[in-house]
């Protein structure tokens, strides 16, 4: 990636086009010099080339990079244009990337003192002088970016409809884009290929959903869940371009068989990646950095528009001629709105979610008379870093056979149980906090360290895992009784030979830990879901507190609150984005 200051692009474009008239296309100019330097990003070192002339940035390439790229590249570009209108590193970190952005200024920073020169800021013009609110017209506005956005954004365009898709964050993704991506399909073409497809219904997907939510989520939207999560996962394979593992499925907790397809790499990166190549593909106009603050009513109070802000200062009135869809996600990032919804999740929880999980669009929505249900109702994701709150994909081996233990080296719960129940589980044991245990062979089957390296090395850097030759060699780092986790590993171990788990009822079967390498990882719960939002009937209209339709108004994914009840099960929120992300797209273009 190779970054040059976007204002001075049509001139370069021209001087570029007088050279091929002279016939004279210079290299490098002989003055100018290339040095590398090197930053800690997030997830790994920075590697920059930066080009000088005249004491003067001329251009910034990243050479390598361990950031996820999807939210990476927007930053770099963003701090880029900076560093060279200013001929400074010193400017301010893009909002919600602030490890990313210190990493690749610290590797900025690197080449600038390898060279030895001295670099003079360039002063920036007035840019307090006031301007008038600028104004534009699509047929469909749509409110964040992540992947209910992105799928109801496609739907929209491919009905032939102007769509403008507004972000707040520096990159398009949201909470898809940090998750694992996991997909539950019933039915689905894995089932197939393993020869358990007969054990699944839409149905039994139907019932596992709405007993995991507690049976507080609304049945009919479970009902169109269920029945359109398969055609939702083919649309994401075969219209969008998504991989899919061909061999492998996760059964999360609560689901009573394996239906949960994973995305190449493991992550929501897979999905969004190909999701936004689609929606450029169809001609989606997107804006990034820019904040929607207000729905507009017109005289009939129907949704006709946002009012939104850029980073920039830059105020927007957008016009939607057709409509408005919500699909800014929840509001697990907010501690003041999470205590307000529910006083026991308040700043002691850290949070698995993106920074921009606010909550935004549940306030404006409720501006303009949306009922909001289920608020009380925020999930917590078990096995999560305990310093930074950041949900453990390295520890999807627990959907393979790893087990949980305490301090007492003992396991205290099953595996697969719901993450409420492993969460409050966890809470319950001494200094609540766990530890999961697995071995090589269950890494080799779930291919975690290999697919999530990044955070493998982080996690030992910080000494929150380990990673021995033997039980005691691993229980040893903790202070864990290794004699008691030596009784609990062996007796693991019979019942995976036997295929019963007398203690737990595990309901996959234990996989032998007989034999190491052994890894131990320290985890705590975070919050990761907030299952409450704006009510919606089965066509993605959002209510008002009557139950009457608030004309020009969609929402899908996080932001609505009716699908998951008291709790949601592990792989149905992916289920949900795309599939009301894309009815909502299909309904309002109608």
């Amino acid at each position: 990636m190779k970054f040059i200051n976007k204002s001075s692009l049509v001139f370069t474009v021209l001087l570029l086009m007088l050279a091929v008239l002279m016939s004279v296309i210079p290299s490098q100019s002989v003055d100018a010099k290339v040095f590398e330097g090197i930053g800690q990003g997030k997830h790994g070192d920075v590697k920059v080339e930066v080009t000088v002339e005249d004491e003067k940035i001329q251009s910034i390439e990243v050479l390598d990079s361990q950031e996820n790229e999807v939210l990476a590249e927007p930053v770099y570009q963003s701090l880029s244009d900076a560093i060279i209108e200013t001929n400074s590193v010193e400017v301010d970190v893009v909002s919600g990337s602030t490890a990313t952005s210190e990493g690749f200024l610290q590797a900025v920073q690197d080449a600038i003192e390898k060279s030895g020169i001295s670099l003079t800021t360039i002063e920036k013009g007035n840019t307090e002088e006031s301007r008038e609110i600028e104004e534009e017209t699509y047929d469909i506005v749509i409110i964040g970016a992540g992947g209910a956005g992105l799928s109801a954004s496609i739907e929209a365009a491919e009905a032939g409809k102007s769509v403008l898709l507004l972000e707040k964050m520096p990159a398009v993704g949201g909470n898809t884009l940090i998750s694992g991506g996991e997909m539950n399909a019933p039915g689905n073409w894995v089932q197939e290929k393993l020869g358990i497809s007969e054990k699944d219904s839409v149905e039994l997907y139907y019932q596992d959903t709405f007993e995991g939510g507690n049976e507080k989520g609304d049945p009919e939207i479970i009902q169109v869940l269920a029945e359109n999560a398969l055609a939702s996962a083919e649309w994401l394979k075969d219209h969008v371009g998504v991989e899919f593992y061909e061999d492998q499925l996760f059964q999360f907790g609560g689901h009573s068989v394996e239906r949960a397809l994973i995305p190449l790499g493991h992550t929501g990166q897979e999905l969004v990646i190909k999701l936004k190549n689609k929606a450029d593909e169809v001609g989606v106009a997107t804006y990034l950095d820019t904040k929607a603050t207000k729905l507009i009513q017109d005289e009939n109070n129907k949704v006709v528009g946002v009012e939104a802000t850029h980073n920039n200062g830059t105020d927007y009135k957008f016009h939607a001629n057709d409509g408005v869809i919500i699909t800014s996600g929840g509001f697990g990032a907010n501690v003041e709105m999470r205590e307000e919804a529910n006083s026991e999740y308040g700043e002691e929880y850290l949070s698995t979610v993106s920074v921009g999980s606010t909550g935004d669009g549940l306030t404006m929505a409720e501006e303009v008379g949306a009922a909001l249900t289920n608020m009380e109702n925020i999930q917590t994701y078990p096995v999560s870093n305990p310093e930074t709150g950041m949900i453990s994909l390295l520890a999807d081996t627990r959907f393979d056979g790893a087990i949980l233990i305490n301090q007492e080296g003992q396991r205290f719960v099953e595996e697969l149980e719901r993450r409420d129940v492993i969460s409050k589980a966890i809470l319950d044991q001494t200094g609540s906090y766990a530890y999961q245990l697995w071995n090589d062979e269950l890494d080799q089957i779930s291919q975690s360290k290999e697919l999530h390296e990044a955070e493998y090395n982080e996690l030992l850097e910080s000494e929150l895992l380990v990673v021995g030759d033997s039980i005691e060699e691993v229980a040893e780092h903790f202070d864990i009784d290794s004699e008691a986790l030596k009784q609990t590993v062996e007796k693991v171990n019979q019942y995976a030979e036997d295929g019963k788990d007398p203690d737990f009822n595990h309901r996959s079967g234990l996989h032998s830990l007989e034999k190491g390498k052994y890894y131990l990882m320290k985890c705590k719960p975070s919050v990761h879901h907030t299952m409450g939002g704006v009510v919606i009937n089965t066509q993605a209209q959002v209510l008002d507190t009557e139950g009457n339709v608030i004309e020009g108004l969609y929402a899908a994914g996080e932001a609505t609150g009716v699908v998951h009840g008291e709790n949601r099960l592990g792989g149905n929120a992916i289920s949900d984005v795309i599939t009301f992300g894309r009815i909502a797209g299909q309904e309002i273009a109608k």
